[in-house]
């Protein structure tokens, strides 16, 4: 075992693979414009005409859940408060079962291009149109987020042009989106996950040979404390226990697995409610195969610095650089590989910012232009989305020329998320699980929600909670045998943690702050979906919300569940051979054609009276 030398410089092969990466995924952008007839009506652009099948798109799904954020950042999160970030694991189990089984089945019976539309269907306009705003203002927010966040860490420890990475990310994404919709979108994440998982798998490989084999890694982590898994403390205020994860995680995950539209989207493009769900529970081996990934870096990390951490030691300056340092440091003597590993760290950004660009078309095709424009056609409704993606794709690369002036706004757009998409989950959720729920209860709630959500993120904001609630794990730099130990001897972590524009420095804590604004930040999202929830059904009882007769399809039924049994009654042969000749004749999926729908449901009549 080496001492870690000075560390490496990117090379001239390290850009060659980066530009590589960009150039395949506008190339399948160009194929997609063009295969197949290219894109003939606004269905094919934004649902990849319903023709998807399972694996590509749980691919997508893992992908575009896998921003740079996730690559960069769950490494230095292991690496500083140990692995029970792999509880992880349990919480995506839960929010798969969520949204296949709650979610998917309400979402693809209606054929929906929008899931802001079920909004519309199940409770009014004005319902509508609050969820499309809200989550066009997150979505926006976030993206920009996610495309500046990695081009920051990876520029200031491998001198990679920060603005070139920026607009070239920002350029192909559009490039590829506009070109060939949903279709390339999906493919294009199939290709990055490829990336992501050597990018992974050469920093694994490399850092269990130097370091003399993976024992040696899971023992200097289990002797710095980093094994941390079972930590069964209830309290809501400790960042992360094993309750916060499970419970926390799986509202948070949930609202974007469940009701997001770029997540929603992918998967109600599939050709039939089978392979939708399929693609979920595929997806679920992917997003456990990358997190046993990024807890491996991370305890790797730990392991080549446990006696000389580089952020303490002032290497670099924030947490997210570490993973990066680790790249060039272990992977210099081998040109192209670091490269690989900022095309890694890309991939993540360009998944998930070319599905935010698509859904983002798709919300305002569907939920600002259809309504209000009806006489257009379905051409010119695709050259408008395309339009609206270029549109979308500059809109987000300004916003990450806005994050670079607000710098440590990152982890506050990030609890945006959590603020934003929990109100909407319950929304959600209030119309999908409560019958009587109203518009009126909706509205409230959804308000209700938001504002206190709002509430207890704008405050951790302003008073971050203090480090024994964050628990953050011895780190060392005794090892250092260089100049850097004479001028500061900080030998624990003593750091600040969120370095927020707003946060007020000095000030006597009160009872508030200490509770309230000191809820773990997994929780953001589970207060607002309660909120809205309880609110909502509270106010829809007195005003009308037993009286209204609802359409059976808006709601979850028994026979959503018990459908998925379907496979194995005698029924069957029947129903595939209405569906056969209409499949043969590349006709949308079941949900969409009438004829087909209405034999579908007396099958089932008669299947109940047997």
């Amino acid at each position: 075992m080496d001492m870690p030398r000075g560390i490496g410089t990117f090379v001239v092969w390290d850009y060659v693979v980066f530009a590589g990466m960009l150039v395949i995924s506008a190339a399948i952008g160009i194929y997609y414009a063009f295969a197949g007839g290219g894109q003939q009506t606004s269905k094919d652009f934004l649902m990849g005409g319903r023709r998807m099948t399972a694996v590509p798109v749980a691919l997508s799904l893992t992908a575009s859940f896998m921003s740079a954020v996730t690559v960069l950042g769950t490494p230095s999160e292991v690496y500083r408060f140990g692995a029970i970030f792999s509880i992880f694991a349990f919480t995506y189990f839960f929010v798969v079962v969520i949204s296949a089984e709650v979610f998917l089945p309400v979402f693809y019976k209606l054929g929906i291009t929008s899931t802001y539309e079920y909004l519309e269907l199940r409770f009014n306009k004005c319902v509508r149109l609050c969820g499309t705003v809200l989550f066009i203002v997150q979505t926006i927010l976030y993206t920009g987020i996610v495309i500046y966040a990695p081009a920051l860490a990876l520029n200031q420890v491998t001198g990679f042009d920060l603005w070139g990475a920026v607009v070239a990310t920002g350029v192909v994404c559009t490039f590829y989106c506009t070109l060939g919709g949903l279709k390339a979108v999906i493919w294009t994440d199939v290709f990055q996950v490829g990336i992501m998982v050597a990018g992974f798998a050469s920093v694994i490989i490399q850092a269990a040979v130097i370091q003399g084999g993976i024992s040696t890694i899971l023992n200097d982590a289990y002797n710095g404390g980093r094994l941390n898994f079972w930590n069964f403390n209830p309290n809501p205020l400790q960042r992360h226990t094993f309750w916060t994860i499970i419970i926390g995680g799986t509202f948070t995950w949930s609202s974007i697995y469940g009701v997001n539209q770029s997540q929603v989207q992918r998967y109600i493009s599939c050709k039939s409610r089978f392979q939708a769900k399929l693609s979920l529970y595929i997806n679920l081996v992917g997003l456990w195969a990358i997190l046993t990934c990024s807890v491996f870096c991370g305890l790797a990390l730990y392991s080549r610095y446990r006696d000389c951490d580089p952020w303490t030691a002032k290497k670099v300056s924030a947490p997210d650089q570490l993973m990066p340092y680790l790249v060039l440091d272990i992977l210099q003597d081998y040109p192209g590989l670091p490269g690989l590993f900022v095309a890694c760290a890309y991939s993540g950004t360009l998944s998930t910012v070319s599905s935010s660009i698509n859904a983002l078309a798709a919300v305002t095709v569907e939920d600002l232009i259809k309504p209000y424009f009806r006489s257009l056609s379905e051409r010119s409704l695709s050259w408008i989305s395309q339009g609206m993606s270029v549109v979308y794709g500059a809109l987000c690369i300004g916003m990450a020329a806005l994050a670079s002036l607000m710098g440590a706004l990152l982890q506050a757009a990030l609890s945006i998320f959590g603020m934003v998409g929990g109100p909407l989950m319950g929304l959600f959720t209030l119309g999908i699980l409560v019958p009587f729920a109203n518009s009126i209860g909706a509205l409230v709630g959804l308000m209700a929600g938001f504002a206190t959500s709002l509430w207890v993120g704008i405050g951790a904001q302003m008073y971050p909670p203090l480090p024994e609630r964050t628990l953050p794990l011895q780190l060392d730099i005794q090892g250092c045998n260089s100049t850097y130990n004479e001028t500061n001897l900080m030998t624990t972590t003593e750091m600040p943690f969120t370095t927020s524009v707003f946060q007020i420095h000095n000030v006597q804590r009160t009872p508030l702050m200490d509770n309230w604004y000191s809820l773990s930040y997994l929780y953001f999202s589970t207060v607002g979906t309660l909120v809205t929830l309880l609110v909502g059904i509270l106010v829809s009882l007195p005003t009308g919300g037993r009286k209204q007769n609802l359409d059976p399809r808006y709601i979850l039924t028994k026979e959503d569940f018990l459908s998925n049994f379907d496979i194995f009654k005698k029924k069957k042969h029947v129903l595939n051979y209405k569906s056969h000749p209409v499949e043969d004749g590349g006709t949308d999926n079941p949900a969409f054609n009438h004829i087909e729908l209405n034999s579908d449901q007396s099958g089932k009549s008669d299947g109940t009276r047997l």
